[in-house]
């Protein structure tokens, strides 16, 4: 008997499959266009308000308090309201909060709007890659999960842009670029309305019904005409007492835990992964363009060096979408983060502006890549019932170091310099290396549903 996923795994990729990575695609872009936007706002606000080290860390860090705070919610909320919903609520959330954080009179209420846009954040990058994995066709699933991903690099660069040409310009220039936060908040009507709900998560509430009528959808997409052999389960699905029955009998149901016998080796290593890469990842770009600054840039040209650098995540991103699927999830992650702890290694002895940008650029294209392939892996390892809770959990344990490394930069920096900063990164990318080499490849293997 042929089942709705199996009948979604079968089929090509399709412009209906591109509709939802595009529409994905964008949120996600605008989410790091925030991300990346608040490194440009701090160096602008360490010259204009003449803020401390101190003030500067939790500006940064702030942000991924929130961030841990909302992709555990956000997962949970997945699993029990629905991918897209929650999609949607985390867009408006942010973009809301970012935009009112352009009007931001002091230090104190900065933080606290950034506290509220990282809510937002945290909860939708678990969940935008959770519904897209579970909708992309079985043999490319992974490569479009990272295609996903590479969005990050646009708004990323969105942001260098909008830093360079934006953030110099005026004593306001900082709140202009926070200013565009707003276009999220409008953008979150379309993921409303445009995107599917999960066919899985549908299945797994007692809604059949609605399912059904979305596999068929995406089957027309594809030309396939094929009749489900389980169609009695479908004209069934469409009387309300049974409909109701299936739902009760749902939320009784045991739902399982991420920490379960068979999950929680593949969990310990993929938290650790998550606060490696976070880490070092957030430790090094938010800081990066005010470390430039510290090393005798200037504004305009420090900025300018992170635009160029912010370029290199493109690539990264197109050849972990390639190897993916052809090396795997496993090895594919595995060898991103090692070139990222070997170019963060090489940042750190780096002293002229060509050594700089040429380690910086290395590191943008592995570390990125690398970041790809964990979101590939991440949806894959759990089953349905838990599936957004694994992934917002792992993301909401990695978001703890995003929330420390911003902090713990201005001691490191004081005790050794940049050497020592991108020492401590060198470090966290390897421990990572070593723990995505225990995970299990799920290249090709079908989403497990309990």
């Amino acid at each position: 008997m042929t089942t709705r996923t199996q009948r979604l795994d079968d089929l090509p990729f399709t412009g209906r499959h591109r509709r939802l990575l595009t529409g994905s695609g964008v949120g996600w872009a605008l989410d790091a266009m925030d991300v990346g936007l608040i490194s440009f706002v701090m160096a602008a606000l360490a010259v204009q308000w003449d803020l401390s080290s101190t003030q500067l860390s939790w500006i940064g860090s702030i942000g991924f308090v929130g961030m841990a705070i909302g992709a555990s919610l956000g997962g949970l909320l997945a699993d029990r309201i629905g991918r897209r919903q929650v999609f949607a609520a985390t867009l408006l959330v942010y973009g809301l909060a970012t935009g009112a954080a352009a009007l931001s009179t002091s230090v104190a209420m900065l933080i606290a709007l950034r506290f509220v846009v990282g809510l937002g954040l945290g909860a939708e990058l678990p969940v935008a890659s959770t519904l897209v994995s579970e909708f992309a066709p079985r043999k490319v699933r992974g490569r479009v999960v990272v295609a996903l991903e590479a969005f990050w690099a646009v708004g990323w660069l969105l942001a260098a842009l909008i830093g360079y040409f934006v953030v110099p310009t005026s004593d306001n220039g900082w709140r202009w670029a926070l200013a565009v936060g707003l276009v999220p908040a409008a953008y979150a009507l379309v993921v409303r309305f445009g995107l599917p709900e999960s066919v899985r998560y549908l299945e797994s509430r007692g809604r059949h019904a609605e399912a059904e009528a979305i596999v068929r959808d995406y089957e027309r997409s594809a030309g396939v005409t094929s009749v489900p052999e389980d169609s009695d389960d479908t004209n069934d699905s469409d009387d309300t007492n049974d409909s109701e029955q299936s739902v009760a009998e749902v939320e009784r149901a045991p739902r399982g835990s991420v920490w379960a016998p068979n999950l929680r080796r593949r969990t310990a290593a993929l938290w650790i992964v998550w606060f490696g890469i976070n880490f070092s990842y957030y430790g090094a770009f938010i800081w990066l363009p005010s470390l430039l600054v510290a090393q005798g840039f200037d504004l305009v040209t420090s900025f300018g060096y992170t635009l160029l650098i912010t370029l290199a995540q493109l690539p990264g991103y197109g050849v972990a979408a390639w190897l993916i699927e052809v090396w795997g999830r496993r090895l594919t992650l595995g060898v991103f983060l090692a070139g990222s702890a070997v170019s963060a290694g090489l940042f750190g002895l780096a002293e002229t502006p060509g050594t700089i940008v040429a380690a910086g650029m290395a590191l943008s294209f592995f570390n990125l890549g690398a970041w790809g392939a964990l979101y590939a892996i991440g949806p894959e390892l759990y089953p349905t019932p838990v599936r957004g809770a694994g992934t917002g959990s792992a993301a909401a344990f990695g978001r703890l170091a995003s929330i420390i490394a911003p902090l713990l930069v201005p001691v490191l920096l004081g005790a050794g310099g940049n050497g020592l900063v991108f020492g401590a990164f060198a470090a966290s990318f390897v421990v990572a290396a070593l723990a995505a080499f225990t995970l299990p490849e799920r290249a090709g293997t079908v989403l497990d549903e309990r």
